[in-house]
C-alpha cells in the first residue's frame, strides 16, 4: 500500500463472510463512536511529532537526509522539482511509529494494540511472503460498513485470525521485518482501510497475467484514509464518528462513471450517499474523492455517459498526476483519468 509497492495480502484462513459483512451494513445500525485508542504507547503524535513518527532515508538531488516526515501519511515522499516548488509525489498510506522502548542491542520492545475493538482476519507470519514483513489485519464495523486496519513490521503476533479483540488489546510486537527496514529503523506502520470491491478477482484477472494468491485482502483493492488527522480529530472530540470524519474531508476531485441500479460500494458504505433517494434509475454516479483517492461522497446523476470522466477538480499549480498518486493527468481546471485512474474507477465502481 504506499510505503513501498502496493501491500500484496496473504489470503486469509478465516474471513469474515462478505455477504454477512453487506447485510450488515445495510441493516438500520446508526454509526457510532469508534473508541479509537493509540496504536503503541508512543503519544507524541499529539506533541512533537518528530519523536512520533519514523524517518526515512532520502536522497534529494544528491543530498542525504533523514526527514521524519516520511513517516507521516500522505504525499510525503520521492520529492520533486515542479514549476509551484519542491513536492512530494508518492503517496503514503498510512503512518509509521517510532518505539519507545529499546533493549541493549537497539531492539524494539514496544507492544502494539489494536486501535479499535475488532476481529482478526489475518496473521502473516512469514516475512518473505510481504514487503511489509509480519503483520496482523483486523475489520472494524461502527455501523458505517466495513474497516480494516492493518499493522506491519512486527516481529511476531500475538492473536490469531478468527480471534475478537478490544481496543487497546496486545495483538503483536514491535520488529523491523520487510523489505527496506533495519534495526534502526524499527517502527509499526499502520493503516485504516476501505475495501473497494468484493469481485476483485473478476477486476485483478482483466489486468494483470500472474496469479492473486491474496483474494479480496489484495493491498490494491485497499484504500488508506488520513489516520493521523482521525487519532487527532478523535481525541478533540471522542464522540467523532466515521462519516462525519470522512464527509468533512476536503473534495480534490470528482469523477462521473456509467451507471447502474445498484452500485455495490455504496451499499457497503452507504453513509457517503448524497441524494441517492432522487434519483430512481441513475444513468451515472459521480464519486468525490480526497486527492489520495479516498471517496469521499457518491452521488446519482441524471447524466449520460460511456466512459468515466473527470468532473471537477482542484487547481494545484502543477501537472494533477504530481498530487493524485498519477491517477489524473492535465493542469489548471482540466484534467482526464490516466489509464491507473481508469483502472481505479473500474474497481471502485465495480464497471468490469
Amino acid at each position: 500500500m504506499c510505503t513501498h509497492p502496493p501491500l500484496l495480502f496473504a489470503m486469509p484462513l478465516f474471513r469474515i463472510s462478505l455477504t454477512a459483512v453487506l447485510l450488515l451494513t445495510s441493516s438500520p445500525l446508526l454509526a457510532g463512536p469508534l473508541g479509537l485508542v493509540l496504536p503503541t504507547d508512543n503519544d507524541k503524535i499529539f506533541s512533537d511529532p518528530t519523536q512520533f513518527y519514523m524517518y526515512t532515508d532520502r536522497n534529494f538531488e544528491g543530498v542525504s537526509s533523514k526527514p521524519w516526515q516520511g513517516g507521516t501519511y500522505g504525499f510525503s515522499r520521492n520529492g520533486k522539482r515542479t514549476s509551484v516548488g519542491i513536492i512530494n509525489t508518492r503517496f503514503h498510506e498510512g503512518i509509521d511509529i517510532r518505539p519507545v522502548r529499546r533493549d541493549a542491542s537497539g531492539n524494539p520492545l514496544d507492544d502494539i494494540y489494536s486501535m479499535m475493538n475488532g476481529t482478526v482476519v489475518y496473521v502473516n507470519s512469514d516475512s518473505s511472503k510481504s514487503n511489509y514483513g509480519r503483520y496482523v489485519v483486523m475489520h472494524h464495523d461502527f455501523g458505517n460498513g466495513p474497516f480494516f486496519s492493518l499493522y506491519a513490521h512486527i516481529s511476531s503476533a500475538t492473536v490469531a485470525a478468527g480471534q475478537q479483540v478490544r481496543a487497546g488489546q496486545t495483538i503483536a510486537k514491535m520488529g523491523y521485518t520487510g523489505a527496506g527496514i533495519n534495526r534502526e529503523r524499527s517502527h509499526v506502520h499502520v493503516e485504516l482501510t476501505m475495501l473497494l470491491s468484493d469481485r476483485f478477482q473478476v477486476w485483478y484477472d482483466r489486468h494483470f497475467t500472474s496469479k492473486n494468491h491474496h483474494g479480496i485482502y489484495n493491498g490494491i483493492n485497499m484504500i488508506g484514509l488520513d489516520i493521523a488527522s482521525l487519532l487527532k480529530a478523535h481525541r478533540a472530540n471522542p464522540g467523532l464518528t466515521m462519516d462525519q470524519f470522512l464527509t468533512s474531508q476536503e473534495v480534490h476531485y470528482k469523477v462521473l462513471v456509467p451507471g447502474s441500479r445498484n452500485l455495490a460500494f455504496l451499499r457497503r458504505y452507504p453513509f457517503l450517499g448524497k441524494n441517492v433517494k432522487s434519483v430512481t434509475f441513475p444513468k451515472s454516479w459521480e464519486f468525490s474523492f480526497a486527492a489520495t483517492g479516498v471517496p469521499l461522497a457518491v452521488e446519482p446523476s441524471k447524466k449520460s455517459l460511456s466512459h468515466p470522466a473527470v468532473t471537477y477538480v482542484k487547481n494545484s499549480g502543477t501537472d494533477h498526476s504530481n498530487v493524485t498518486s498519477g491517477r489524473l493527468t492535465g493542469s489548471g481546471s482540466n484534467a482526464k483519468l490516466t489509464p491507473s485512474g481508469s483502472r481505479y474507477m473500474q474497481l471502485i465502481s465495480d464497471s468490469f
